[in-house]
């Protein structure tokens, strides 16, 4: 366990630093219009992030030992052939659909 001094300050501090990132944006610019150019790097947000969450989960998956899995590298192609087409939703479902059926049928 760790000491309950240590773990206040840490909460402490951990929520000082969220604060001040989000008033960064939310304070400081708030009332201000966000250039174009800013916007148009802010929707690449989620095509940037989703990939590095999900990688290692496809790739060395602690479930199986980390040993590649079929079924996890199937539901990773449907994913990102539905992104393609659709929006992140839909390719998030069909992830979790494919992965969940070929679960099921095989195991």
């Amino acid at each position: 366990m760790i000491a309950q001094d240590i773990f206040w300050t840490v909460t402490i501090l951990l929520g000082i630093g969220t604060f001040l990132i989000r008033f960064s944006f939310l304070g400081i610019l708030g009332d201000r219009r966000i250039p174009e150019w800013i916007m148009a790097h802010l929707h690449y947000t989620a095509v940037a992030i989703f990939p590095a969450l999900i990688t290692p989960h496809v790739l060395w998956p602690e479930v199986t030992g980390g040993t590649i899995d079929p079924n996890r590298l199937i539901a990773a192609a449907a994913v990102f052939l539905v992104g393609l087409r659709f929006n992140a939703v839909f390719a998030i479902v069909a992830g979790m659909g494919t992965l969940y059926l070929l679960r099921y049928l095989f195991g």
